[in-house]
């Protein structure tokens, strides 16, 4: 017949240490770095860097004037868009910054194979967007 063994006595729970006051806490913990000029230039999510700008690309109409309905993979990329975002500029060789000529609000025309896709809902929408640097920009519309 087995031999019965004592019972373990109950363990105490440990004594808990005081809290950290709260304010010191505070102290402690590094302060945000601040924010960048480019980004209150900008929509606040994508800074460009350099010389680059973030460009909304206007859409194509689908259905033509004769009533043609043009599909998704027969339509051309847009070569128009509104600037939402744009860089500080580039640094020359003596290291002095040279602001970006282009503005937020701005319409601009672009080169048809320059430029960066943004993949879509980096934004939050289901728009389309290019990073373009600002060589590629052709012109600003009035």
């Amino acid at each position: 017949m087995p031999t019965r063994t004592a019972k373990k006595p109950a363990r105490k729970p440990a004594a808990r240490k005081p809290a950290a006051r709260k304010s010191a806490a505070r102290k402690a913990a590094p302060k945000p770095m601040a924010r960048p000029a480019a980004a209150s230039r900008g929509n606040g999510r994508v800074v460009p860097l350099g010389d680059r700008i973030v460009v909304k690309q206007t859409r194509q109409d689908e259905v033509r004037a004769s009533g043609l309905v043009i599909p998704d993979t027969a339509r051309e990329k847009p070569q128009l868009g509104a600037v939402i975002a744009v860089g500080p500029g580039r640094v020359d060789d003596n290291g002095k910054r040279i602001p970006v000529d282009v503005k937020i609000g701005d319409r601009v025309l672009y080169a048809k194979y320059s430029g960066q896709d943004v993949p879509r809902g980096v934004f939050g929408d289901e728009e389309d967007y290019m990073i373009l640097k600002e060589a590629d920009v052709l012109a600003k519309l009035a």
